[in-house]
């Protein structure tokens, strides 16, 4: 080729550049982590800001007084720039592990100095586990402290995204962010259903290594809190606290109440702070009020 062939050559190659950076879309804009306190992860760029929490008061978290504490006292020392675990709330349903992250983070945050930087809760669903590593990029330059949250986490057979969780969680090349705790919920305290371990066992030629690298995910979270179902005097010293809180004291006598809150425990087969939330919804719509929560 002479030279005006190569000058054409290139001016052709220069046009489809051109137009390619066109039809790119635009690099997605930095997260404005001073638009709120909480955030959804929507991958694979986008965090949505939440103004308004759904939390329940950190004093209203009835008969879990130990794993709050302790779930506190981690949080507080990791927004304060001091060591902390990554934390697994494993246990009983209804029992309040995703409402008391939550309640804990607005507890702390209310606790720091006013000119302290404010911690951020960033939610990830259980099935974007995946983008964790993209996540931790647009994190990891920040000046703030971030809580990851995955509520209700756990792996079934043939899933493969834990192993992004586990290099998130203290493997890899860059590790964890020194800004960024991981704190997740499950029912299950290994992640994995049983059968699904008992299974790996029984084919393995050697089942010990077989399930070792997937039950070591739940040993990479250093706090583990179990939650367990709840004693009658749990429940009602639960519905008693929601009572006040919303202001419901004068609606039926105190022995009303606490019947018809066992008669509703007893009909859903479970006591739990969910159960004694959700009597407290009916209680408040059968008196025409709503549902306000105050500590």
């Amino acid at each position: 080729m002479d030279q005006a062939d190569w000058s054409k050559l290139a001016e052709t190659m220069e046009r489809i550049a051109e137009s390619l950076e066109r039809l790119a879309p635009p690099p997605p804009p930095a997260p404005d982590f001073a638009a709120a306190d909480a955030f959804v992860f929507e991958p694979p760029t986008t965090l949505k800001p939440v103004r308004n929490v759904n939390r329940v008061p950190i004093a209203l978290l009835k008969g879990i007084e130990r794993s709050r504490d302790i779930l506190y006292d981690n949080t507080w020392r990791f927004a304060c720039g001091l060591a902390a675990n990554n934390a697994l709330l494993w246990g009983a349903r209804g029992m309040g592990k995703s409402s008391l992250v939550k309640a804990v983070q607005a507890a702390v945050n209310g606790a720091l100095p006013a000119d302290a930087p404010r911690l951020k809760l960033i939610e990830i669903h259980r099935e974007d586990i995946d983008h964790l590593p993209r996540l931790m990029d647009f994190v990891r330059a920040s000046q703030s402290r971030f809580l990851l949250f995955c509520d209700d986490l756990s792996f079934d057979q043939g899933d493969s995204s834990y192993k992004s969780l586990k290099a998130v969680l203290d493997g890899g090349v860059e590790g964890r962010p020194a800004n960024v705790l991981f704190y997740a919920t499950s029912n299950r305290r290994h992640l994995l259903p049983r059968d699904m371990i008992e299974n790996e066992r029984a084919s393995a030629i050697n089942p010990g290594e077989a399930v070792e690298e997937k039950v070591s995910l739940s040993d990479r979270f250093g706090l583990w809190l179990g939650f367990h179902n709840c004693s009658q005097d749990q429940y009602l010293a639960m519905i008693e606290g929601y009572v006040a809180a919303a202001g419901l004291t004068g609606v039926e006598d105190a022995g009303t109440i606490r019947h018809e809150a066992l008669e509703w425990a007893t009909t859903r087969g479970s006591r739990s702070g969910r159960v004694a939330f959700q009597f407290i919804q009916d209680l408040a719509g059968r008196f025409g009020r709503p549902l306000e929560l105050a500590e």
